[in-house]
């Protein structure tokens, strides 16, 4: 059966919006038929890189006059709530980048807000479809090392970003520092370890280089541990150079560990690797597709194309995308009350 393609609109055209255009337009079942973008040089780029699509400065514009089929939000965090909201209520799907929202009560709004209009909400936790990090979930479930005890996510790297006109050096506009880099960390890490349930205390720790900005942790570190015992290290420092991450997953059975390295986190060309240990013998996984979530960004609009059609799931659902911006904010007021705070019903 041939399907027409989907339409996507998306909303942002900075650096990552850019890739996210790129990859809505290479995609053979889907249509970049708008993109919504703040600036004059920022919509005369985009109708250069894009002729095919309309350009707007106004998403509520967008909306009414091209009615698409699924919105793609991609810009500064404090902005998620409104334009989610708006795009559900026009009857779009939503592809959402991470964090959802910059409060726990916004996010929850936009997840009730899909439920109530029947649409499908996406989360842009790209790394679930890597075929790196998502191998390591696939290994988990086939049982290769037993039941998983421990999970380490950590990044090494250099420079942080500020976002255009500075917004993530902005309180107000990125809501916490923890909510960009470390929520794609909390995301896997309790992903891996979804078979035991919900996190139940969360304890972390953060230390900024410049005593002006004490709320941009370059150093950040938190665990948190599961009624059953297992538990999770998420940890990143900003203060050392490249890109480089390392998955760690240890099992009643085996472990996993796995690396990735680049010049940048967008690099074309990176190493990786994923080496296996059931118990019994080592392996290292043959890779048939390249790493990064530049790739992955691929794989996440051609699964929203198959989500609108009906064919599968979000890979990161709302409620995925409400865990992983909760996880960050408790681990920000664990590090302001320099102690171990419990998870609660706040993200139930």
């Amino acid at each position: 059966m041939t399907h027409p393609p989907v339409r996507f609109g998306l909303v942002g055209f900075g650096a990552w919006g850019q890739h996210h255009a790129q990859s809505i337009a290479g995609y053979p079942g889907a249509q970049l038929v708008a993109i919504v973008a703040p600036s004059a040089a920022s919509r005369e780029a985009a109708a250069k890189a894009h002729p095919a699509a309309r350009v707007f400065s106004d998403h509520r514009q967008m909306l009414a006059e091209t009615n698409p089929d699924i919105v793609d939000v991609v810009t500064p965090s404090h902005t998620h709530l409104e334009i989610a909201t708006d795009a559900l209520n026009a009857g779009c799907h939503l592809l959402l980048e991470k964090p959802m929202a910059i409060r726990v009560e916004d996010c929850r709004a936009i997840v009730d807000l899909a439920r109530q209009r029947g649409r499908h909400l996406a989360v842009g936790h790209e790394l679930r479809l890597s075929t790196q990090w998502g191998e390591i979930k696939r290994l988990i479930e086939r049982g290769t090392i037993g039941e998983p005890h421990y999970v380490l996510v950590e990044l090494s790297r250099k420079p942080y970003r500020q976002g255009a006109s500075g917004w993530r050096y902005d309180q107000g506009r990125v809501g916490s520092w923890v909510l960009e880099e470390p929520i794609h960390f909390f995301d896997l890490a309790r992903w891996y370890l979804e078979s035991a349930g919900d996190p139940m205390e969360l304890y972390a720790y953060g230390k900024s280089r410049d005593p002006q900005r004490p709320e941009l942790f370059d150093n950040f570190s938190a665990m948190f541990r599961y009624g059953n015992g297992a538990y999770a290290v998420v940890s990143q420092t900003l203060a050392a150079f490249e890109h480089h991450q390392t998955v760690k997953v240890a099992g009643s059975k085996g472990a996993v560990w796995a690396g990735w390295s680049g010049a940048l986190d967008r690099t074309l060309e990176p190493g990786f690797f994923l080496k296996i240990f059931d118990g019994e013998k080592l392996t290292d996984f043959q890779f048939e597709k390249k790493s990064g979530e530049v790739f992955e960004l691929r794989e996440q609009i051609a699964r929203c194309v198959q989500m609108v059609r009906g064919e599968a799931a979000p890979a990161a659902t709302g409620r995925d995308g409400l865990w992983s911006a909760g996880l960050c904010l408790l681990a920000e007021e664990s590090i302001r009350q320099h102690r171990p705070l419990p998870v609660g019903e706040m993200l139930r």
